[in-house]
């Protein structure tokens, strides 16, 4: 034995879990009466929100919930959604936050799956969530949640109210981490355009590793004020509400994107940052003049969620926001990559910094491994900047596993990294570059075309507004690539044959797409293009 593993042991004064509960704990005892969270009339300090956070655990526990039960939470961005990150799993409790756009079908099968024992319900999800409780054997406490900011009517379903809940609980619950930090402390599902989605299950030293790594990577000041543009059900928002108690930040909440309002609420709000898909980007681009803003302080922006192409992060940068961007899923906790940006590459035209930021980049600080490899024999690839290979992870910011699915844990675990299914290259710089999903790539006459090359040759177009790429099956090439068009309103006339004829510019001949077909795009709950339906369409057209 080494000597320096005699006679020093772990114990409690050396060696505690990690979790980001600690985070919430700290802000609300070093920074009491700074702003926490802001949502309409709504102002509350850390000391107010750590406190209901307490309350919430504590009457969670009062109604039976007990260390590793489920708690369900069908909410959009308000400040509930925010507590429960915290009050939930100081209970014990792993958090299930449900994608707010699924029917009531899918739900039942999350909350069956996940075994939820409560669920808290925002009024405007209330009809979905009740077919849903009304499918399963054993029925969860469902709790509503009212919300000023929703104008509808508020069918209540529940046993009880939020407020009356916490109104039961104690604000001064004891405070404490887990007993491992390997413990549980969120669910995620998966979309499930595949099959059943999968359960995806987050542990506490995750999450609290993740969180710190969004402070360094976006060189995050003290007391940022973030927008919630980005869904806390989705990654729990790329782990930014235990980021935001870290950095005893400001909670900007906002029930739904609207372009026009995020631009208000930045000016008026003095947001410094916010994330979304490329989508929301797009959004803030494509506002009418009178509608943008020119803001008077910094404006920062993670996108990832897809590919941005380049001239959207030119397009936002032009409006004075600066673009970071990542690269993530759901089984790493959101984005741990990023393109990590040099001094030099400032002087570069508008241009050719837009190409460079939408690469993937490198590994986040708390990542402890990337490659891009062979996905048969994990050979990595040579880092030419041609060779395609399988995007590959390896650290404490990958899952536990998929929840009551060991073959598909071991699948995805396998040979010792987390397989991604993303098709990359590999830069001499040792940054990535993703060229497709491995499902989406297009083989036409034996070549490889790459969905996302012909986008952004599509996207670069003044007239497009969105543009997505699928394969169409083809009696002489096995398939061909076929775009799907959303122009922009009022630019006048556009035709097939010119889009066509803007990509033959850009484009070798086999890449050209062969089929345009205008129409809206539509879009997962997170701004991600279903292009399981593109095809379909594609396939049918």
């Amino acid at each position: 034995m080494s000597i320096f593993e005699q006679d020093l042991p772990k114990v409690e004064a050396n060696h505690v879990a990690l979790s980001p509960l600690t985070f919430i704990e700290r802000s609300a005892s070093v920074y009491p009466d700074y702003p926490a969270v802001v949502h309409g009339e709504i102002r509350r300090s850390w000391a107010e929100t750590w406190a209901r956070c307490r309350q919430l655990a504590s009457a969670l526990a009062g109604h039976g919930l007990k260390p590793g039960d489920t708690v369900a939470a069908m909410l959009p961005n308000v400040p509930a959604m925010f507590e429960a990150h915290f009050g939930v799993p100081l209970a014990g409790c792993v958090l299930n936050t449900l994608n707010i756009r699924l029917d009531a079908e899918a739900i039942g099968y999350m909350l069956a799956h996940g075994e939820a024992k409560a669920v808290l319900v925002d009024p405007e999800f209330a009809e979905v969530v009740k077919a849903a409780v009304d499918t399963l054997d054993t029925k969860p406490l469902v709790i509503d949640v009212a919300d000023e900011a929703f104008l509808g009517a508020v069918p209540g379903i529940g046993e009880l109210e939020y407020e009356a809940l916490l109104a039961e609980g104690d604000a001064d619950y004891p405070y404490q981490l887990p007993e491992d930090e390997w413990q549980a402390i969120s669910l995620n599902y998966t979309s499930g355009t595949t099959g059943k989605p999968k359960g995806v299950v987050y542990h506490h030293r995750g999450a609290y590793l993740n969180a710190v790594s969004n402070i360094l990577e976006w060189a995050m000041p003290h007391h940022a004020t973030y927008l919630w543009t980005l869904p806390m059900f989705h990654c729990n928002g790329w782990c930014f509400p235990w980021t935001i108690a870290a950095n005893a930040g400001v909670n900007v909440c906002l029930r739904k994107v609207d372009p026009q309002r995020i631009m208000q609420l930045i000016e008026q709000e003095k947001v410094t940052h916010f994330s979304g898909a490329p989508i929301i980007l797009n959004g803030l681009i494509n506002l009418p003049e009178e509608d943008q803003c020119q803001f008077a302080h910094t404006v920062k922006v993670t996108t990832a969620g897809a590919a941005p192409p380049a001239s959207v992060i030119a397009g936002v940068e032009a409006l004075g926001i600066e673009v970071t961007h990542v690269y993530g899923l759901t089984e790493v906790y959101g984005p741990v990559t990023v393109c990590a940006w040099h001094a030099a590459w400032n002087e570069l035209p508008l241009e050719e910094r837009a190409r460079l930021k939408a690469r993937q980049g490198v590994r986040y600080h708390m990542l402890e491994a990337l490659c891009v490899a062979d996905p048969t024999t994990l050979e990595p690839v040579p880092k030419d900047g041609k060779t395609m290979g399988e995007i590959m992870m390896r650290g404490n910011n990958v899952m536990k596993g998929y929840l009551k699915n060991k073959q598909a844990t071991e699948q995805a675990l396998e040979g010792g990294w987390y397989h991604t299914g993303d098709l990359a290259v590999w830069h001499a710089d040792g940054y990535i570059e993703i060229k497709d999903r491995s499902k989406d790539i297009i083989i036409s006459g034996g070549e490889n075309i790459s969905t996302i090359e012909v986008e952004d040759a599509i996207y670069s177009h003044p007239a497009v507004e969105e543009a997505a790429v699928v394969a169409k099956p083809d009696e002489k090439w096995g398939e061909t690539p076929c775009a799907f068009v959303k122009l922009k309103v009022g630019y006048g006339e556009v035709t097939e044959d010119d889009i066509i004829a803007y990509c033959r510019e850009r484009l070798a001949n086999y890449k050209l797409p062969r089929t345009i077909i205008f129409s809206d795009l539509p879009k997962t709950s997170t701004g991600k293009i279903q292009k399981f339906v593109l095809r379909d369409e594609a396939r049918n057209h």
